[in-house]
């Protein structure tokens, strides 16, 4: 999407914005891939890489895909549901903030290694992400930072791994979390 804007200038990939005032039920997914400049969307596609790595080595690549999808659609739902009907919503951060959170819960123990490493990291995500992620949400003419998504997004991630943690698992070769640990249980 954001090539075509830049490059080719194409006005109709702003139609996929989520326009708080009269949204389309599109919006609110095709505006998790859509950027305000090319800072947002380098940032974003650098922490997607990251934790979206992190959560297809443990969960796989269908749930990263939905991961993605939901936290970041559900980070607009609550955005839209909240901030004022003149906003415009786009970027990926709800999704990042998701998939953040996702990666750490999957992969929490209470190691006191894994436990400083979640700090560390945790820490050094949010102030990179705030900093870098400065063109989320259009009020007016100004550029703000759409804080409701990103905790909508990471919130929304806990609860998926709560709710995903509760449903009993059918078969061990769909899981490849399951599959590793009964490799490593076989060696």
């Amino acid at each position: 999407y954001e090539l075509l804007n830049y490059v080719f200038q194409i006005r109709q990939i702003k139609s996929l914005y989520l326009y708080h005032a009269f949204p389309s039920w599109y919006q609110f997914v095709t505006s998790t891939f859509c950027h305000a400049n090319w800072n947002h969307l380098s940032s974003n596609l650098f922490f997607v890489y990251i934790f979206g790595k992190l959560v297809e080595e443990e969960e796989g690549n269908f749930a990263l895909w939905m991961s993605y999808i939901l936290t970041g659609a559900g980070a607009n739902l609550i955005s839209w549901l909240v901030l004022p009907t003149s906003s415009v919503s786009l970027g990926a951060s709800g999704a990042v903030f998701g998939l953040f959170t996702i990666s750490v819960l999957v992969k929490m123990s209470w190691d006191w290694r894994k436990i400083l490493e979640v700090l560390i990291l945790g820490q050094f995500v949010v102030d990179k992400v705030m900093e870098a992620a400065r063109a989320t949400t259009i009020t007016g003419a100004a550029l703000q930072v759409n804080n409701i998504a990103h905790v909508s997004g990471a919130l929304i991630g806990a609860a998926l791994v709560f709710v995903i943690n509760r449903i009993p698992l059918s078969s061990n070769d769909d899981n490849p979390k399951a599959s590793k640990d009964n490799k490593d249980k076989r060696s």
